[in-house]
């Protein structure tokens, strides 16, 4: 990868690095894409794609539902640190500009 290459990286993934950051980031993704061109090198002719990778181990997750009642919205809001109108009150993640 390139100078020309990664700067185009930045702009399209809208980072901003320092210069020892640039160089750091720039090193890690030149050993990644060669690694990759390793991978290329393998002969996957007659190999099956595989969609799972721990298929073998996976297990049931799932457990029965079962309908038990549920907490009163006080006993709920006693451990909410702010609560307005009767609901937990959480800090915005988008503000208006």
């Amino acid at each position: 990868m390139d100078q020309n290459s990664f700067d185009n990286l930045q702009k399209l993934c809208r980072i901003k690095c320092t210069k020892d950051e640039e160089k750091e980031l720039l090193h890690a993704l030149q050993s990644i894409l060669k690694y990759i061109e390793q991978l290329n090198e393998l002969d996957t002719e007659n190999v099956e794609p595989c969609r799972h990778v721990l298929m073998n181990m996976q297990k049931n997750i799932f457990r029965q539902d079962i309908v038990k009642e549920t907490l009163l919205r006080e006993t709920f809001l006693e451990n909410a640190p702010e609560q307005i109108g009767g609901m937990i009150k959480v800090p915005p993640i988008l503000k208006s500009t």
